[in-house]
C-alpha cells in the first residue's frame, strides 16, 4: 500500500514538473541555436542555424536603447522590444527585454503577455504600475498596485493584465523591462477587444460589458495604437 501511495505522488510531482516545463520556452541542449530565419521548416521557435555559419552579428544589436523614443501616440508611450525576432542567438534561450518611455501623462495600457513574466526597472521619474489576478476563490480579481520611483522594481507575473502610467503632467518617465521569453508576445487588452480583424460582434461585446451596442460601435471605431516597435 504505502508503494503505491510513493508511486503516486512521484507520478503527480512528475505531472507538475512536465506541465511547468510544456509553459515555458524550451531549455537549449546546446550553447545557442541561432534562429535560422530563412528555413522553411515550422518548429515550436526557429530552426537552428549551422554553428559552423554562426558568427558574433547574431548575438549582437546595436539598439541604441540608450536613446529617447518618439512618445507622441495617443497613449503616450513607445516600447521597443528586442526579442528572437531582433537577435537570432536569442532563440531558445528564453529572454527578451525592453526599453519603454512613457509621455508626461502617457502610459503603457493594460496587456499582457502570454509567454513570459515580466520584471521592470524605473531607470527614470515615476511609475503608477498594477497587475490584476485572475479569477480567485472568492471570484474576485485582485489589484497589486504600486508607485515606483527611480531604482524601483517590480514583477508582473506569467499571463496577467498588468500596465504601467506616468503620473507625472511634466516629467517623462523611462524603464528596462527583462521578460522571460524570446518572443513573449503582447495581447493590448483594448486593441484586442475593440479593435480586432474582423470586429467582434457588438452583441457579444454589448452582453459582456453590459454597455449598449451605440457604446460599442463607438469604441470600434476608435484607432487603437501600437507602442511597440
Amino acid at each position: 500500500m504505502a508503494s503505491s501511495t510513493t508511486f503516486l505522488v512521484l507520478a503527480a510531482l512528475l505531472a507538475l514538473l512536465a506541465g511547468q516545463v510544456i509553459a515555458s520556452d524550451p531549455s537549449p541542449l546546446q550553447d545557442f541555436c541561432v534562429a535560422d530565419k530563412d528555413s522553411h521548416v515550422n518548429v515550436n521557435g526557429f530552426v537552428c542555424k549551422d554553428p559552423k555559419d554562426v558568427k558574433a552579428d547574431d548575438f549582437f544589436l546595436a539598439a541604441n536603447l540608450d536613446m529617447p523614443r518618439d512618445t507622441t501616440s495617443k497613449i503616450g508611450s513607445n516600447v521597443t522590444l528586442i526579442n528572437v525576432m531582433r537577435i537570432p542567438g536569442l532563440n531558445t534561450l528564453g529572454i527578451s527585454l525592453a526599453r519603454i518611455d512613457y509621455a508626461p501623462l502617457g502610459e503603457n495600457p493594460p496587456h499582457t503577455h502570454p509567454r513570459a513574466t515580466e520584471i521592470l526597472t524605473v531607470l527614470e521619474g515615476t511609475l503608477y504600475v498594477g497587475f490584476v489576478t485572475s479569477n480567485q476563490a472568492n471570484r474576485e480579481n485582485k489589484l497589486f498596485s504600486k508607485m515606483l520611483n527611480k531604482g524601483d522594481v517590480f514583477v508582473f507575473p506569467e499571463g496577467l493584465i498588468h500596465f504601467q502610467f506616468n503620473p507625472s503632467p511634466h516629467k517623462p518617465a523611462v524603464a528596462i523591462a527583462a521578460l522571460s521569453s524570446q518572443n513573449p508576445g503582447v495581447i493590448t487588452i483594448a486593441n484586442a477587444v475593440f479593435g480586432s480583424k474582423p470586429p467582434i460582434s457588438d452583441d457579444v461585446l454589448a452582453k459582456a460589458f453590459q454597455v449598449e451596442k451605440k457604446t460599442v460601435d463607438w469604441l470600434q471605431a476608435q484607432f487603437w495604437a501600437d507602442n511597440h516597435n
